[in-house]
């Protein structure tokens, strides 16, 4: 009976052991801690035309604050809905892109917060049901004040800016973009409207008849316009819009439509038409990396010994 009893011990005893390969997948203690990842500077600016305090976010690349380069200056591409919990990052990501890729020139990004998007992104409507369904609409001009009166004059002042900006938007950040082309092109030299939504004020801005596109290439203003698969109002309205550009005097106007519905969504379509508006404004020569290696050719043949 004894040893009967110690060999069911020493049965359960090897049973309740794991094996070596189940002992090697117990996770490893974590760190005790690590260390943050910070990709840029965050602000917060107490805005007199909005009577709020609004967060400012701030990428510069890499090469910003190196020795050679100094006395640099560089163009800032302004992005609407910029709060670190919008789309500030990811847009900074295409900005360290092209600072790698050498696909187009080194940007400063500026992300700008947005709180209220159907207040401060649009007009007041003019179409009695648009202004039913949005009461809180019309503080469009307001956020164009504090655009042009607070937060490029602030970027300025404490970054070397030069004398290209851009202003970047989707949904009814892009209705902005296209609402400050129209009526306030002074504010940026380019603008990027992505999906812009010109279904907005029974397709105003597609139907007003009173935007003057004359003197946009004397001062060089430039529109990337972007729509997906969306349909209803929201194609028709862009539809109306591109008639609009279409119809001005040649030359007047520089701009790139780029039809993504077949294969982007509302939902999917900000980050690489974003990468394409950038490749498009800011496009650089394709750099020299002299011959090609040897061991880079196909059946390539190395150099001979010395």
């Amino acid at each position: 009976m004894k040893l009967r009893a110690i060999a069911a011990l020493v049965f359960l005893a090897a049973c309740a052991t794991p094996p070596a390969s189940q002992a090697q997948q117990t996770p490893a203690a974590a760190p005790a801690s690590g260390t943050p990842i910070t990709i840029g500077t965050s602000y917060v600016l107490h805005s007199a035309v909005l009577g709020d305090e609004r967060q400012v976010n701030v990428w510069t690349p890499a090469d910003y604050g190196s020795a050679e380069n100094a006395n640099r200056r560089y163009n800032v591409l302004y992005v609407l809905d910029g709060a670190l919990d919008q789309d500030f990052e990811h847009i900074a990501g295409l900005g360290q892109l092209g600072a790698l890729s050498w696909t187009y020139e080194p940007l400063i990004v500026v992300g700008i917060q947005t709180k209220d998007r159907r207040a401060e992104l649009t007009r007041r409507p003019q179409d009695p049901r648009h202004a039913a369904e949005f009461p809180q609409a019309g503080g469009a001009r307001k956020f164009q004040d504090f655009i042009a009166t607070e937060v490029i004059p602030f970027i300025d002042a404490n970054y070397r800016t030069g004398e290209g900006r851009a202003l970047m938007g989707e949904s009814l950040a892009g209705l902005f973009v296209v609402d400050t082309f129209l009526h306030r092109p002074e504010l940026f030299r380019d603008y990027i409207a992505i999906s812009p939504s010109l279904w907005w004020d029974d397709q105003h801005f597609a139907r007003d008849g009173d935007h003057d596109l004359e003197g946009r290439a004397a001062s060089n203003r430039r529109l990337y316009l972007a729509i997906a698969n969306e349909g209803g109002a929201q194609q028709a309205g862009t539809n109306r819009f591109l008639a609009l550009l279409e119809a001005a005097p040649r030359g007047c106007v520089t701009w790139r439509y780029s039809d993504r519905s077949a294969t982007e969504t509302h939902a999917t379509i900000y980050h690489a038409a974003a990468l394409d508006a950038l490749r498009w404004l800011y496009a650089m020569p394709e750099p020299n990396y002299g011959p090609t290696p040897w061991y880079y050719e196909e059946n390539g043949t190395p150099p001979p010994a010395h």
